[in-house]
């Protein structure tokens, strides 16, 4: 949908998609949101091919969750894909020049900063103090159930609830798992536990308790309206009526990700941008978890004829203006799969080096 706009002249046209899709919530279907890099006869990226989903309940689909499947073709399309398998050495920068650790956390959960799990324990633990509540140590399970059981009712707590208010997305992402699925409790849900009340007990002691209410409230706002929070809606909202569930972003705040917070890792205008790069490309992190965040661009582009053909978000921004605004989007519009039996966690390993790893059954795993 084009209109001219005034202030780049008679004549100039200005796509209101991107920023917020249709003037009102009356005028029919709503723009097609996403884009595809290179059309296909089945998708052009302009046109819709479906009818919405219905507004008012999940997507209930049988078919298997796609990225199993995904990863095994491009390992027989492109075997050197192993190459890209591994640590990643600059993630444990990352923990030290970040506020918001939600993200940091999330790829130490893949243990891809060290080569050991144990190191990876241990920088997740650290990572998590500045975001004032252990979170660390059960988010690593729900994590590797979400990709292994991605979208099994029941077992994927990434899944909203009825009781989710996408304004505090964040708080409702930490609180949400221990609700739906409770773990067990073990060893290192305590050591989180012990270390974070240590370190909260000594920061209000020491500094009074609104350096700790700042911690807080950004990570509050880190996963609110924040211009980049759109990622977690981008992810894997079901979006232009298409049956597709996990959707990239490859835009420029992957770019400024990567580059510019490392120099103002503690503004509050950087929460949670210099780990966004490990979920923009989250096609490719689905398939390959255990491909680190900075070989991720390298993944697309070795196998283009598998990514470039999805249909992908072009603003984590515009996504929040359009899941506010747009009618055929709702808290319901995920993929929900029925529960096939209860989930079972596999013991972790340390697997050998350019292994071919998979979500469910790597030293990813949960113990």
């Amino acid at each position: 949908m084009a209109v001219p706009s005034e202030k780049a002249g008679v004549g100039a046209l200005l796509d209101i998609s991107y920023f917020g899709g249709a003037k009102s919530l009356s005028e029919g279907r709503s723009p097609h949101r996403t884009v595809v890099a290179s059309p296909t006869a089945q998708d052009d990226g302009k046109h819709h091919i479906a009818p919405p989903q219905d507004p008012s309940d999940f997507l209930w689909i049988m078919m298997e969750e796609p990225h199993r499947s995904c990863r095994t073709a491009i390992m027989k399309a492109h075997p050197e894909v192993k190459k890209l398998m591994g640590c990643e050495p600059l993630t444990k920068y990352v923990v030290f020049s970040n506020h918001n650790l939600f993200l940091a956390i999330h790829e130490i959960s893949h243990n891809l900063a060290f080569k050991g799990i144990w190191a990876n324990k241990a920088l997740s633990v650290f990572a998590n103090l500045s975001i004032g509540v252990p979170y660390c140590a059960a988010f690593k399970r729900y994590h590797m159930e979400h990709h292994k059981y991605l979208g099994e009712d029941g077992i994927d707590t990434d899944l909203p609830t009825h009781a989710t208010i996408g304004t505090f997305h964040i708080f409702f992402y930490a609180l949400r798992p221990g609700f739906v699925r409770t773990q067990r409790i073990i060893q290192r849900h305590i050591t989180n536990l012990i270390v974070q009340v240590i370190f909260d007990y000594v920061l209000v002691k020491t500094c009074g308790v609104r350096p700790l209410i700042y911690l807080l409230a950004s990570s509050f706002f880190a996963g609110s309206l924040h211009p980049c929070a759109g990622h977690f809606i981008a992810e894997h909202y079901v979006w232009d009526g298409l049956l597709q569930e996990t959707y990239s972003y490859y835009g420029p705040l992957n770019i400024l990700a990567c580059n510019v917070c490392m120099l103002l890792s503690y503004s509050y205008s950087c929460c949670s941008l210099d780990a966004i790069i490990l979920v923009g490309y989250h096609n490719e992190h689905h398939d390959f978890p255990s491909v680190a965040w900075t070989r991720l661009p390298a993944l697309r582009a070795l196998a283009p004829e598998f990514y470039d053909t999805l249909p992908s978000h072009p603003s984590w921004p515009t996504v929040t203006i359009n899941f506010i605004r747009d009618p055929e989007v709702t808290i319901f519009a995920r993929v929900k799969r029925p529960m096939k039996g209860k989930a079972q966690p596999v013991q972790e390993t340390k697997q050998p080096k350019n292994a071919v790893k998979d979500a469910s059954d790597s030293d990813e795993g949960t113990e």
